[in-house]
């Protein structure tokens, strides 16, 4: 696939970022998700969740300015907004059981055709499982987004009619934002919504397992920032 034709990690976090309502209590996952914090704009008011213990999570801070004890849940440094609130992470995770959460953004080794989400273990012993929140997340939130690659640094696809990595959860995905695609998970499998521009069908069906289809209303997605 030519890099021409894939979006920027920052592109596809944009592109989540118009996703997110004003209003909405949010959990970003550990990973491509972080990005999203960072690219809403002034116009909304949302409420981000960390796992640790923390509501109202602002942007990154800006280099030099990092507090080491304020960190998300991934131990990455953050910043919090007026109004903020620390607390135990036991209270953190009834927020997510309880269903309080109105969308999780969450990274993924590999999604199938019927939302099936894999993103704690690979079986590979150089990368240890990790479940922190997620499996959590995955069942808790109200809506459950994903933001990943399409495919592998190696090529292979992450878009599957059977995940074949350990389930985080069945059946929870509602859509996927990839560096090609925007694709919902429905009854009849991957629905293409939007596809970067330049690409064709059968150049997304050759990166994809699973078999897709596509909106009558398919619209482009235009690569902007380059990493």
């Amino acid at each position: 696939m030519r890099p021409d034709l894939r979006l920027s990690v920052r592109d596809v976090a944009r592109r989540v970022a118009r996703e997110v309502p004003d209003g909405a209590y949010v959990n970003l996952g550990i990973g491509l998700p972080t990005l999203v914090a960072d690219c809403l704009g002034d116009d909304r008011e949302v409420v981000f969740h960390s796992e640790n213990g923390i509501l109202g999570m602002g942007p990154a801070p800006a280099p030099g300015e990092e507090d080491p004890e304020l960190v998300n849940a991934g131990k990455q440094p953050v910043t919090l907004l007026p109004g903020g609130a620390f607390f135990h992470h036991t209270d953190a995770f009834l927020m997510m059981r309880g269903g309080h959460l109105d969308l999780t953004v969450l990274g993924a080794f590999q999604v199938s055709e019927t939302g099936d989400l894999a993103n704690w273990a690979t079986g590979d012993a150089s990368h240890p499982p990790a479940v922190g929140g997620a499996m959590d997340l995955a069942v808790g939130a109200r809506r459950v987004l994903v933001m990943t690659t399409h495919t592998t640094r190696g090529g292979e696809p992450k878009l599957l009619p059977r995940c074949t990595y350990p389930l985080t959860a069945a059946g929870v995905v509602d859509r996927v934002y990839t560096d090609l695609a925007v694709l919902d998970v429905t009854g009849e499998g991957f629905l293409v919504r939007e596809m970067v521009a330049g690409l064709t069908r059968d150049d997304l069906q050759g990166a994809t397992a699973a078999r897709l289809s596509f909106a009558d209303d398919v619209t482009e997605l235009v690569p902007g920032e380059r990493e």
